[in-house]
């Protein structure tokens, strides 16, 4: 790119030969990158921008309505396709509005650019009519912001800006662009029309990193009760590092466990899949990772719902992190062996140095014979036949129906999410969409339509809760205006239902504002926005209503009226350790 700054060499379009806006070189440095897909909102701040847009038939514009939800929708299509999501918004309350989704995105490491409109340039600082300070709002929910002040800014900005979002431990980043900039010509010549740069290949291995692989491959060559961990960085390093993770697992013939963010890294249907663990992981998972005597921990951060009380998570365990950001490594549970880098690339690194060795693995026929004693527990089971539907019922259900079709299933946040986590089955990556750092109640409608927009021909499921789908229900008219034949099934139990459970567990019982009162006819509102609905409260009508709704060809809520005081286990109580599982309200597993 040439980065003359001379006014003599506006930007010319490669098309038409016409001198380009700043708007328009905004709209070039997205297409450059390979962005087909915006999801956005207008207003004033914004609109040279969307006349820009008007005239570009190369992006996709999905209109929202509200911009949380643009900035959810933008990581339904991210998670769901390992590429940018991006998201424009006005000035003042459209920027804030997006404060909850960035803040979801940067817990979570999803690439999202957010453009944010701002007032003319001669105006910021003045409290001018929808102004507001885009850069200390979203400074601490972001990777990385910047505010252009000069068109011949434009085009270096934005590229940092994505390569800034989708690098390392890929974030939300935010670019702040004033109306006028927008609109005025850009003084800079440069070539709109490049192709993005390819990404850079793994750096050759150095003396200290082999003998950190050497050192790695060892403790799992002699480890008996090893535990291979993955969470969601090892799905953002792509499905090959998935494939390279599975591999070493297999060869070793080790248990695998994953968190919350990283199912369908490893596939559910094998028979060394744990299930997740933490809070409500399964009774192995999490007994496994207590009496195991090396941990091998590939994206994912030791959260403090995986770990519980810390002093007492894996007592007797060696521990090998892999990391792309060195900042986790040893951050919460000090690594005896810490790998920074890309998964794929130390995974690769790690495999070679393994299939090097020539040496046997150390048995691990007795571990699996204590493993197998732990699943003999069955901690998941339920009743199957009883008057009313239980949500493990639901979920159970939900899972038989997606057997073999591949779906996309987003959730919200709260009991049916963690039930989903339980029951539902994954074989691939990029499939399972959900809140995990951030917990952000509203995240699963728009982040069902982005995966949708991304996939117009897959299923794309969302699970939500009563209390979680008010937050965002006004993007059900999203979902009819771009076609998005979403499936959404209410777990509906007239509460918040894991506020409600920590208040019988640990307040009392002292159920404080968490029974909602107040609810919609969610029938009649999904009709009334467009979509084809139905409630079931009785169990024999479950399996029906479930192959109805999926089969649908267009938008559809299933409104599920589950039993009211439900609790979600198995779980682990805040600050026990993950030898101490509760398999119900009055039963602790006995070791």
């Amino acid at each position: 790119m040439n980065t003359r700054t001379d006014p003599d060499f506006p930007i010319v379009s490669p098309d038409t030969g016409s001198v380009l806006t700043g708007a328009q070189v905004l709209l070039h440095m997205l297409i450059e990158a390979g962005v087909d897909t915006v999801f956005g909102y207008p207003g004033g701040a914004m609109l040279p921008l969307y006349d820009a847009l008007y005239d570009e038939p190369r992006l996709r514009h999905v209109l929202v309505r509200h911009e949380q939800a643009a900035v959810h929708a933008a990581e339904g299509y991210a998670r769901s396709t390992g590429r940018l999501g991006v998201v424009f918004v006005t000035s003042g309350p459209g920027i804030a509005n997006t404060t909850s989704g960035l803040l979801d995105a940067l817990c979570d490491s999803i690439p999202v650019l957010c453009i944010s409109g701002q007032v003319a340039s001669n105006l910021i600082g003045t409290n001018a009519f929808q102004e507001c300070d885009a850069l200390g709002i979203s400074r601490t929910v972001t990777k990385w912001n910047a505010q252009i002040r000069n068109a011949s800014e434009i085009a270096d900005i934005v590229r940092e800006a994505i390569q800034r979002a989708t690098q390392g431990r890929p974030g939300p980043v935010l670019v702040d662009i004033p109306k006028d900039i927008q609109a005025g010509q850009c003084a800079v010549r440069c070539n709109t029309t490049a192709a993005p740069p390819s990404a850079a290949l793994p750096h050759a291995v150095g003396p200290a990193l082999a003998l950190q692989l050497e050192e790695a491959a060892a403790l799992i060559q002699a480890s008996r009760r090893p535990v291979f961990y993955g969470g969601g960085g090892l799905i953002n390093s792509g499905g090959a590092a998935c494939d390279i993770f599975t591999r070493i697992v297999r060869d070793r013939n080790a248990p695998c466990t994953l968190t919350l963010m990283g199912l369908g890294a490893f596939p559910a249907s094998d028979p060394r899949w744990l299930g997740m663990l933490g809070m409500h992981g399964t009774l192995e998972a999490n007994m496994a990772m207590h009496a195991a005597d090396l941990i091998v921990c590939v994206g994912a951060r030791f959260d403090d719902r995986v770990t519980g009380r810390l002093d007492r998570f894996a007592p007797q365990a060696k521990i090998i992190h892999i990391d792309v950001d060195p900042a986790s490594i040893s951050k919460l549970v000090k690594a005896d062996v810490g790998l920074r880098g890309d998964c794929f690339a130390i995974l690769s690194q790690l495999k070679r140095t393994l299939d090097a060795s020539g040496a046997p693995p150390a048995p691990t026929e007795e571990w699996w014979r204590q493993i197998d004693q732990w699943r003999s527990v069955d901690c998941l089971r339920f009743p199957s036949a009883a008057p009313a539907i239980s949500p493990q019922m639901l979920m159970h259900a939900i899972a038989l129906q997606l057997a073999g079709k591949d779906p996309i299933v987003s959730t919200d946040v709260g009991q049916h999410q963690m039930w989903a986590a339980q029951y539902l089955r994954f074989d691939k990556p990029n499939r399972w969409l959900t809140s995990g750092g951030a917990g952000t109640m509203g995240y699963g409608l728009p982040a069902a339509i982005g995966a949708q927009i991304a996939h117009p021909d897959r299923p794309v499921i969302c699970i939500s809760g009563d209390a979680s789908i008010l937050m965002n229900i006004q993007e059900l008219a999203t979902a009819i205006q771009h076609d998005c034949p979403v499936k959404l099934i209410l777990s509906n139990n007239g509460c918040m239902g894991m506020v409600r459970q920590w208040q019988e567990l640990h307040h009392g019982g002292r159920y404080s504002h968490s029974w909602l009162e107040a609810l919609p006819d969610f029938v009649a509102l999904a009709r009334a926005f467009g979509w084809r609905s139905r409630r079931i409260d009785q169990p024999g009508d479950l399996d029906g209503a479930l192959e109805e709704c999926l089969a649908s060809r267009g938008p559809y809520l299933l409104d599920v009226a589950v039993e009211r005081t439900e609790n979600c286990f198995p779980m682990i109580p805040a600050g026990r350790g993950h030898d101490e599982v509760m398999l119900s309200k009055d039963r602790m597993f006995d070791r």
